[in-house]
């Protein structure tokens, strides 16, 4: 599946790339090919495992800038700066029986959260496939400021440390699509792909996520 993300990955940049030269290129007076900058947040929804064991689903919200710069009537390229947080649950039940009366059983469950603070810096190639609507492709730089591991239990007993193994860079190529409602506010979508290991020891950790939100571009 990673091969075949990047053959598309490769020929659509390819295919994009090289049909630029049919098409007429944006005026250099014209406002739409001037750099636009702006803010955009909204919602992400983080999956995260070990191996092919999936955790619960982290939610959290992201926030940040965006830069835009058309190199064509149809082509931009576009540069963001986003905060958030990825992670997941991994909960199990655990019993203690004991056969000695002076000792009691007992049992509960264990709940670990695992959260990572990044600062995000997509970068990403747009095709606009009509003046508002817009597919993206790109990927995902995502810097941990952050890592914690936090456990709760039943009993009350609570634990908090720094998950170790997780890599400081993590790469995150992902597939998108923008609507602009108007000249100044819009809304996009996109899926990072988990193709790329995230832990440099032993235990493979794999996290992908879906990014939801809307922004406003000032003019």
């Amino acid at each position: 599946m990673k091969k075949n993300f990047l053959f598309v990955l490769l020929l659509s940049i390819s295919t994009i790339v090289s049909a630029q030269d049919t098409q007429k290129p944006v005026k250099s007076d014209s406002k739409d090919s001037k750099l636009s900058f702006g803010v955009k947040g909204g919602y992400s929804l983080s999956n995260m495992k070990f191996f092919d064991t999936k955790l619960d689903s982290k939610s959290s919200f992201y926030v940040g800038i965006v830069a835009e710069q058309p190199i064509s009537s149809k082509v931009s390229v576009q540069a963001e700066a986003l905060y958030t947080q990825l992670g997941g649950k991994e909960s199990y039940w655990y019993e203690v029986e004991s056969d000695d009366p002076l000792l009691n059983s007992f049992s509960g469950n264990i709940e670990t959260y695992f959260k990572f603070t990044q600062i995000q810096i997509p970068v990403s190639l747009k095709y606009y496939f009509i003046p508002k609507l817009s597919a993206s492709i790109g990927m995902n730089f995502g810097i941990n400021v952050s890592e914690k591991e936090n456990t709760d239990q039943t009993m009350n007993a609570r634990d908090s440390q720094n998950y170790k193994n997780i890599k400081t860079l993590n790469l995150f190529p992902f597939l998108g699509a923008e609507y602009k409602i108007t000249d100044h506010f819009f809304a996009d979508a996109r899926y990072h792909f988990n193709f790329i290991e995230a832990n440099k020891g032993a235990l493979e950790t794999k996290i992908g996520f879906l990014q939801a939100g809307v922004g406003y571009r000032f003019k």
